[in-house]
């Protein structure tokens, strides 16, 4: 069996809402405990302080990151990440949308927990 990196993005997205939902009923059950504890865990495993491009280790976790957000992750822009982080090719924003969420600080997007990038990129997830 062949997947291909779309569908292969998906299925993270697919685990990233997953786990954003877990998240969700504990916040509905422990008010704070996700922008007190899970975000900073999450930003913490995620290595973004370390590194702000993702690697294939910490994709995972960029991808529940950004689950909590408002949109959804893109499967296509998890995709290209993937086939970035696969094939070594390096890409550039398609859109200037995806080219400002690339540059968002991800304080604002910690310190807004209901907010996410209009692209729905992962990029954004990046320290300032």
């Amino acid at each position: 069996m062949q997947i291909s990196a779309l569908q292969l993005a998906e299925l993270l997205a697919g685990f990233g809402r997953a786990q954003a939902a877990i998240v969700q009923g504990l916040e509905n059950e422990l008010a704070g405990v996700r922008s007190g504890r899970i975000i900073p865990a999450l930003q913490n495993a995620a290595h973004m302080r370390d590194h702000p491009e993702p690697t294939l280790v910490d994709l995972p976790v960029r991808v529940v990151l950004n689950s909590m957000g408002r949109l959804p992750p893109d499967p296509a822009v998890i995709a290209r990440d993937l086939e970035r982080l696969i094939g070594g090719a390096a890409s550039a924003p398609a859109t200037k949308a995806e080219a400002a969420a690339a540059s968002a600080p991800a304080a604002k997007a910690a310190d807004a927990p209901a907010a996410a990038p209009d692209a729905g990129t992962l990029d954004f997830i990046k320290p300032a």
